[in-house]
């Protein structure tokens, strides 16, 4: 891993994370991760957005060692002997807490680090040497909601804090599965389309269009059965500005409905 020297401020990730099985296969969404590292400096701590912390509330974790959380059934042995033991950032916790308002965020030491934030940062920072902090997903809040969580956040950019949303574009598991054990997994038209109409949104800083696509549209809908996977794109897009650039380091669909699109801003 090779890091850059530390800019005025961070970028922001939104990583397609898909599979649990991507954590101990070589292949083509792993490789994606694991190049993150080279397109970002070195943090000086992450802050991740899981679609896996889905609950009513906003909460951060608020530990010294937050448990690795393996969030998922059905997998080989070996996912679930995986330990990321980074360190948890108490102190940047409590700022965080603050900065997104006491009386609506509080520290938990009830959840952990789920898939969604060790199966990406396993292949980005493999020896799990910078602090991890996770903020739940409030299931009761709407998309504007959301997104303007993600902008409170923007003033931890400046601190060499990486805020890293992972979920999916396209999340519509009971399709994927359905696709599993066909020799090709086309990928339906819906999914194209919300996936691309969500690439343009970004690229074009189309605040108000991003925000109406779900649950305002019948092909956003179909991508998202929940919007659980959905939701951590806004915080990291809540979290830059009209001043970050939009590439997308990785795109493409993993068995037909799951896109594993990255995006790097700033």
């Amino acid at each position: 891993m090779t890091s850059k020297p530390s800019p005025a401020r961070m970028p922001v990730l939104f990583v397609g994370h898909g599979s649990p099985m991507n954590v101990v296969e070589d292949n083509r969404w792993s490789r994606g991760f694991a190049s993150l590292s080279g397109l970002v400096p070195m943090p000086k701590a992450i802050l991740a957005i899981s679609a896996h912390w889905f609950v009513r509330g906003t909460y951060l974790t608020g530990q010294t060692n937050p448990k690795t959380i393996h969030d998922f059934g059905g997998f080989p042995p070996q996912l679930y002997e995986i330990q990321y033991p980074a360190r948890g950032p108490v102190e940047l916790a409590r700022r965080v807490r603050t900065m997104l308002g006491e009386d609506r965020a509080s520290l938990s030491n009830e959840w952990g680090l789920d898939h969604g934030t060790w199966s990406v940062l396993r292949w980005m920072f493999p020896a799990a040497d910078v602090p991890v902090l996770q903020l739940s997903i409030d299931s009761q809040l709407s998309a504007t909601g959301h997104y303007e969580l993600g902008k409170a956040l923007r003033a931890l950019r400046s601190d060499g804090v990486l805020i890293v949303g992972s979920g999916n574009v396209v999340h519509n598991l009971s399709d994927a599965l359905r696709r599993m054990g066909s020799k090709s997994s086309p990928t339906p038209g819906w999914a194209q389309r919300f996936d691309n109409t969500v690439a343009q949104a970004l690229t074009e800083r189309d605040t108000t269009k991003l925000l109406s696509l779900w649950p305002g549209t019948e092909d956003g809908q179909m991508a998202h059965p929940s919007p659980d996977h959905f939701w951590p794109l806004l915080y990291a897009y809540g979290a830059t500005d009209d001043h970050d650039a939009v590439q997308f380091p990785t795109t493409g669909f993993d068995l037909g409905s799951i896109s594993m699109r990255n995006v790097l801003f700033g």
